[in-house]
Order: structure tokens, then C-alpha cells, then sequence
């Protein structure tokens, strides 16, 4: 590890990190307060580099958006329409096939699919639309649906949400999606999502998936009302759950838009806080592997410094992201898959195609030459033998 990360105020820190200890939450808010940002990141990269050693990957994946009508009002919101709305709108099982269709002949390897809570739309629509996925090709894998979806559609379905959950399991869903945790302390959550699900809800639908074998990824959005304090009790109790059922294969970490929504915030998360967030995620999430450097929120530069600070992971191509557009995002639209290799290059790094459990399909080691999956378990071997 750097030098400066030893000589510095958390060098007590550093030691555990070194150690292998795990942080305490008085220890993680000490690095999210601190301002030696070189430090905080010297200690995540030491974590990360031990944990997946230099890989960086990402995912060729698109977004669908089956509707944005929803009952809800969150108020940090962009996307939400009401039936009255002009913008609002509502895709067909057809549209929805149609679009993965296409998808599917750019190579894309996951189909990851959320809307707003539909006011009329029956439970029998979500169960159809997975299996006509599905039947496109059995190999397609369906992240879908944020635990507000899965308690609205066990509600439209007046089942339990295991048994909803089973039923959608058997359609073809893959993985849910982390979505919706917002922050979780209950004064925030009324402020920014009044009316939403509760922390103890979303852990709750996300538990029941993992007995039930599946596997999801976790958010945070920061950067808007939230206190320092309250960053740390939302990462400790994904870090519980995780203890608890291992059934999370990545932290993300969402920096708050500002723009088009009822939630008034004079300064959105800096370069520095972005930096800091997933750095400290990294050091105190120690049952997580991976951290996902979110590029449409970050834009890919940061992303790309982001992969020095604790991430791993940039997620995906994503053709036609929504939500964070509608909420002011400037990123594109889309990234292509040379784009994402060439910026994982540019750090160093070596680019890793996953697919949607974070297990490598194709490792590059250069932009002309990858490896293909029939030869990453020898190369994975080889690597592993290289820095035992």
C-alpha cells in the first residue's frame, strides 16, 4: 500500500485494513469525514487488489423501462408519470420482446428490466413477458424488478412474497435488481420517498430471494438530504444482511441527480464525495466482492479514476438508460464495448466481460485480442497462480 496511507491520521486504519479486521461503523465514519481523499483510496485499492486482484469488468446489457405510470410520488423522482400525463407511457409484451430482440442481435447478455408501480397492469402481464423473454433465448439472463416491484406485484397477485417470487423465478427472473434502497434511516426515506417500502421491506423481499437460491445486487443513493451517519447505518445493515444469506453479488453505489425533481439540493455529490463513497463502501462492504463504479451517474471519466478508489466493476453497455437521464444525467446514452474496454485499459486494468452473477465470459489483454470463455478457467488458474 502507498506510503501516504501509512504515514496519515487513519494509520491505525490502514493496520486493520492490512490486517484483514473488519471496520467498525465509528471507523467507517472517520473515513467518510476525513479529507485525506489519497489515503481513503490507497486503503480501497489495497482491499479491492486482494479481493479480485486487477481485473475491472463490466456487462453488455440493456435497459428496458416497461412503463413509468406509477401509484407513487417519491419525490427525489424523475421518472414517474400519472395516466394523465403526456409523457407518460407503457410498453406491450410485443414492444418489450421486440426491443430484446434487437438487443440480443448486438450481443448483449443480460436484459435488465424495472417501471414504475403500474396502477392497472395484472400480475399476469410480468409472468408473461418473462417467459416470452425467456423463450427468445434460454441463455438470456432477466434482471429484474426493485423490492417496491416485488411487494406491488405479490399485492396485485394477493400471494405471499415468497410464492410471488417463486412464480417469477419459474418465468425465467434471473436476479433482482438492487433498486429502490434509497437511504435507509426512516427520516430520510420520508423526506425523499415518503410512502415507499421501508428499509426493513426491501432487506426483507431481498432475504427471501436469497433462501430461495437467487441472487441481487444493492444500492445506496447519497448525496442529497442524508448525513454521514446515515450512509454508514445503511451500509451496515446491507453488510448484516449479506453476514446473514451471501446473496448480493455487488454494491452500487447511486450519486443523487438533482435536477427535474421536489428535492432542493444546492450542491450534488462532488467528484471528491463520489470518490470517497465508494472507497469507504469498499473498505467496510468486506463481505461484498464487488463494488460497481456506476458510470451514467459518474460519467465514464470519473469512473475510470473510481476504478483506483475501491470499484471494480463499471456495469454495462446500458442502451437506453431512463432514469438517471430523466433526472438531468449529461452521460450518454449507451457505451459500446470497445469504449468500455479501452477505458478499464487506460487504467491499467484488465478488462473482464462478465455476465450478470459477475462471472467472467471473456478477458481481454488488449482491444483486438480476448480471451474466449473455453480458455478463462486456465487463465484464471494461471492468474491466481501469479499472485498467490
Amino acid at each position: 500500500m502507498n506510503s501516504f496511507a501509512q504515514r496519515s491520521e487513519l494509520r491505525d486504519l490502514h493496520d486493520k485494513v492490512v490486517a484483514g479486521e473488519r471496520l467498525s461503523d465509528a471507523d467507517a465514519l472517520r473515513l467518510f469525514e476525513s479529507k485525506d481523499i489519497n489515503a481513503v483510496g490507497a486503503m480501497a485499492d489495497f482491499a479491492r487488489q486482494r479481493k479480485v486482484g486487477n481485473r475491472a469488468s463490466y456487462i453488455l446489457n440493456r435497459y428496458i423501462n416497461y412503463s413509468n405510470y406509477c401509484i407513487l410520488s417519491c419525490q427525489f423522482c424523475s421518472f414517474a408519470r400519472k395516466k394523465r400525463d403526456a409523457d407518460g407511457f407503457e410498453l406491450s409484451i410485443d414492444q418489450i420482446v421486440q426491443k430484446a430482440r434487437e438487443a440480443l442481435a448486438l450481443g448483449i447478455t443480460e436484459l435488465h428490466i424495472v417501471g414504475g408501480l403500474h396502477p392497472s397492469l395484472p400480475f399476469s402481464y410480468y409472468v408473461d413477458f418473462l417467459k416470452a423473454l425467456k423463450a427468445l433465448d434460454p441463455q438470456l439472463q432477466l434482471k429484474c424488478f426493485t423490492a417496491i416491484e416485488i411487494l406491488h406485484l405479490a399485492w396485485l397477485a394477493k400471494k405471499s412474497v415468497e410464492q410471488t417470487l417463486i412464480e417469477l423465478k419459474e418465468a425465467g427472473l434471473a436476479s433482482l435488481t438492487g433498486g429502490g434502497a434509497e437511504i435507509f434511516r426512516k427520516e430520510v426515506r420520508e423526506q425523499i420517498a415518503r410512502g415507499k417500502e421501508s428499509a426493513e421491506e426491501y432487506l426483507d423481499v431481498h432475504r427471501i430471494w436469497h433462501r430461495l437460491g437467487g441472487r441481487s445486487t444493492c444500492t445506496m443513493l447519497y448525496g442529497h438530504v442524508e448525513t454521514l451517519a446515515d450512509r454508514v447505518d445503511h451500509l451496515r445493515q446491507l453488510r448484516a444482511l449479506q453476514d446473514e444469506t451471501h446473496g448480493f453479488t455487488g454494491f452500487v453505489a447511486l450519486p443523487y441527480q438533482p435536477e427535474n425533481n421536489g428535492i432542493p439540493v444546492n450542491t450534488p455529490p462532488t467528484g471528491f464525495d463520489q470518490l470517497r463513497t465508494l472507497a469507504v463502501s469498499r473498505l467496510y462492504l468486506d463481505n461484498f466482492d464487488h463494488i460497481t463504479a456506476y458510470w451514467v451517474g459518474m460519467g465514464l471519466k470519473l469512473a475510470q479514476v473510481a476504478l483506483s478508489y475501491g470499484a471494480d466493476d463499471l456495469h454495462g453497455t446500458i442502451l437506453e438508460e431512463h432514469i438517471f437521464h430523466m433526472a438531468g444525467a449529461k452521460s450518454p446514452q449507451l457505451q459500446t464495448e470497445a469504449e468500455m474496454v479501452k477505458a478499464i485499459l487506460e487504467t491499467g486494468r484488465v478488462p473482464v466481460q462478465r455476465n450478470t452473477f459477475y462471472e467472467p465470459m471473456k478477458v481481454w489483454e488488449s482491444t483486438t485480442n480476448a480471451i474466449e470463455p473455453s480458455q478463462i478457467k486456465s487463465q484464471v488458474l494461471k492468474d491466481n497462480l501469479a499472485t498467490a
